[in-house]
C-alpha cells in the first residue's frame, strides 16, 4: 500500500485559475446558462484567490462554492466587481470565525423553502422575524414594523398586514416566538 500527502488548494495556488473555468463550465451544464467574469472582476478575485489572505480552508470546496454563489448572484450571467468584493469579504469573514452569523430563518423554514427567497426577501423577512420575536404579541409587532406608513392608510390594521405578510412566506406569528 501506498501512502501520499497531497497539498490543499492553499499550497497550489496555480491551480485556482483553471479550477476556476472548470467551476464555471460545471455550473453552466448544471444551470443551463454560461456566466463568466468581467476582466476586472476576474482580475480582482485571481488576485485575492492566490493571495496569503485567501486560506482556502475547504480546499476546493470553498472554491467551488464560491463559484456558484458568484455565478448564482450575477447580475446577466456576468460576474462584475461587486459581485467579487461580496464574495471575498463573505469568504474572509467564514475564515475569521465571522461566517457563522445566521439570520435565525433556518429555524423556521426548510432548506429548500429558503431556497427560493430572493435575498432581497430573505433580508426583510429576518428582520420582520426579529421584530415579532422581541414583540409580546402580533399587533405590537405589527405597530412596530408599519409605524411610517400607518398614518397614510384608511384602515391601520397592522396586525393584519402582518399575518398577510408571513402567510406569503407560510409562516405564522407564534412560529417565529
Amino acid at each position: 500500500m501506498w501512502t501520499f500527502a497531497l497539498p490543499g488548494l492553499a499550497a497550489r495556488r496555480e491551480d485556482i485559475a483553471p479550477n476556476l473555468d472548470y467551476e464555471l463550465d460545471r455550473h453552466a451544464e448544471r444551470e443551463g446558462m454560461r456566466v463568466s467574469f468581467n476582466k476586472e472582476a476576474r482580475a480582482r478575485f485571481l488576485d485575492f484567490a492566490t493571495s496569503p489572505r485567501a486560506s482556502w480552508n475547504g480546499n476546493f470546496r470553498d472554491l467551488a462554492a464560491s463559484v456558484t454563489r458568484m455565478a448564482t448572484f450575477a447580475p446577466k450571467g456576468r460576474i462584475d466587481v461587486a459581485t467579487v468584493d461580496g464574495e471575498v469579504a463573505r469568504l474572509q469573514r467564514l475564515w475569521s470565525g465571522g461566517g457563522g452569523r445566521s439570520d435565525g430563518l433556518e429555524a423556521v423554514l426548510s432548506a429548500g423553502r429558503l431556497a427560493e427567497i430572493d435575498p432581497f426577501d430573505r433580508v426583510q423577512l429576518a428582520y420582520v422575524a426579529r421584530v415579532c420575536r422581541e414583540s409580546p404579541s402580533l399587533s405590537e409587532a405589527g405597530r412596530r414594523l408599519f409605524a411610517a406608513s400607518r398614518e397614510r392608510r384608511a384602515s391601520t390594521n397592522d396586525a393584519d398586514r402582518l399575518r398577510k405578510y408571513l402567510t406569503r412566506f407560510g409562516l405564522e406569528f407564534a412560529t417565529l416566538r
